[in-house]
């Protein structure tokens, strides 16, 4: 895009799976469709020593395998690599990389760092930035889980905020770069239909369901120090909940969304050890780098309160697992049931639903009557495909949510605040852990899952 400024980006982890899997194909994509600046660098940085060229085939198999194939046109020769690590004592060939590529744009080129690497890590490349002097007037995008513990959490947010300001750090929650989730503020507030009974009067309960078939072997030595609570559900579906459930901001302007879901996330009840469910696939403990006796959950389902005027009352219905029998990524408001004449409804009543998946899908579940004589009631469906909405074209997550750093915007980032709500919110349940019960491969987890989102149950699968 003309108007944006020469940038370089730093791309710490550059040789990582996250990398290959979702920042380099986002990084080509944006490219194609011209909405990066027109002049840029990519420094990726690594331990290992490899040329420019080394770091440029390795980009290639990685769009090859995840991305649309070949890179698009001028997009190699925008690539550098900097070996030898980076560290506070040492920043390796970094520091050089990053000045020679703003001698090539000029002095004026902002300067974003993405750590596409461990949680881990977060705190020594935090400490080299400002140890090597580029942490000043850059924009530095952090990986999720920003914190494996509230503890955690706050040591390395203390840290972050003696380094930079917190205009300048966008905490990355992928789920809000999905069309589908931005959807949810569109659907609502420009939609009266929606946004008419969207509170406790007319809903009886809200379910985010994100179960996946995937396994975990690929990275099980992350996910066995992490797991399903701390991977998903204080992170992922805890930002959705509260798309879900904030007020009606100001305006939709980035901090008038992000000041809505903040003080939503301050309402969320403390989970209950009885309102959570965690689970443990037969057989992950079979798996390499699985510790033999491992209780890491990779199935969590919570019944989340939200303890304010418009929700009271209503159950907010968390779930997501490993080798679920289904793979979903859905948002679903279950309606009241309505008085009147009709006595007994079919099925589930009304529901209305948004895939987040892809470019989202909204799906309305109505009752309506059987074809044919008498008066039968069944129910049906329909469904509006919001890709196919006329004029426009779908952005991957990660490559909506760089395109939001680069110009600065943060209404689809977290903030300090509003994840410190959230650790609040899911610390009981870390300090006194439920049982991890096992679940089948292709089931739909534990069966004492069932029982949270009674009496209406999962509108996704059977729930048992």
């Amino acid at each position: 895009m003309a108007d944006l400024p020469p940038t370089v980006f730093v791309l710490f982890g550059a040789t990582g799976d996250l990398a290959a899997r979702m920042v380099l194909p986002a990084f080509d994509v944006l490219h194609r469709r011209d909405l990066l600046p027109p002049d840029w660098r990519l420094v990726g940085s690594g331990r290992g020593d490899r040329s420019d060229d080394d770091f440029r085939e390795l980009v290639r198999a990685a769009l090859a395998e995840h991305g649309n194939g070949e890179p698009a046109d001028g997009l190699p020769e925008r690539l550098r690599f900097a070996g030898g690590g980076f560290t506070p004592d040492d920043p390796g060939q970094l520091a050089d990389a990053v000045a020679g590529a703003r001698e090539e744009l000029g002095e004026d080129a902002q300067v974003v760092h993405y750590l596409a690497v461990p949680p881990g890590a977060f705190e020594g490349i935090t400490r080299a930035l400002d140890a090597h002097g580029l942490a000043k007037g850059s924009r530095v995008v952090f990986e999720k889980p920003y914190g494996t513990s509230p503890d955690g959490f706050r040591e390395l947010d203390e840290l972050v905020h003696s380094v930079l300001d917190e205009d300048q750090v966008f905490r990355i929650d992928h789920f809000l770069g999905k069309e589908g989730t931005q959807d949810l503020h569109v659907l609502r507030f420009a939609n009266g239909l929606f946004e008419s009974v969207w509170s406790r009067e007319h809903v009886a309960q809200v379910q985010v369901d994100v179960p996946e078939t995937l396994d975990v072997a690929d990275r099980a030595e992350f996910y066995d120090a992490t797991g399903a609570t701390l991977d998903m559900l204080v992170t992922h579906l805890f930002q959705v909940a509260a798309e879900v459930a904030m007020e009606p901001p100001v305006s939709l302007t980035p901090g008038d969304l992000q000041e809505a879901r903040e003080a939503v996330l301050a309402a969320f009840r403390p989970l209950a050890r009885e309102d959570v469910v965690l689970g443990q696939f037969t057989g992950y403990r079979d798996l390499d780098d699985v510790a033999d006796d491992s209780t890491t959950d990779t199935f969590v389902a919570a019944r989340l309160w939200v303890d304010t005027d418009r929700w009271r009352g209503v159950p907010f219905l968390l779930r997501t697992g490993k080798r679920m029998a289904e793979g979903q990524q859905r948002v679903t408001l279950v309606m009241r049931r309505p008085d009147g004449p009709v006595g007994t409804l079919p099925g589930g009543g009304n529901t209305v639903s948004l895939s987040l998946s892809g470019a989202g899908a909204l799906d309305l579940g109505l009752v309506a009557k059987r074809p044919g004589p008498g008066l039968e009631l069944a129910v049906a469906g329909t469904s509006l495909d919001l890709g196919a909405v006329p004029g426009g074209e779908a952005l991957p997550p990660y490559a909506s949510l760089l395109f939001d750093v680069l110009t600065g915007d943060r209404s689809l980032f977290t903030t300090s605040a509003g994840l410190a709500h959230a650790w609040r919110a899911v610390r009981p349940v870390l300090e006194d852990r439920p049982e991890v019960r096992p679940y089948e491969p292709g089931s739909w987890g534990p069966e004492e899952a069932t029982a949270l989102a009674d009496p209406c149950g999962w509108t996704v699968g059977s729930g048992g």
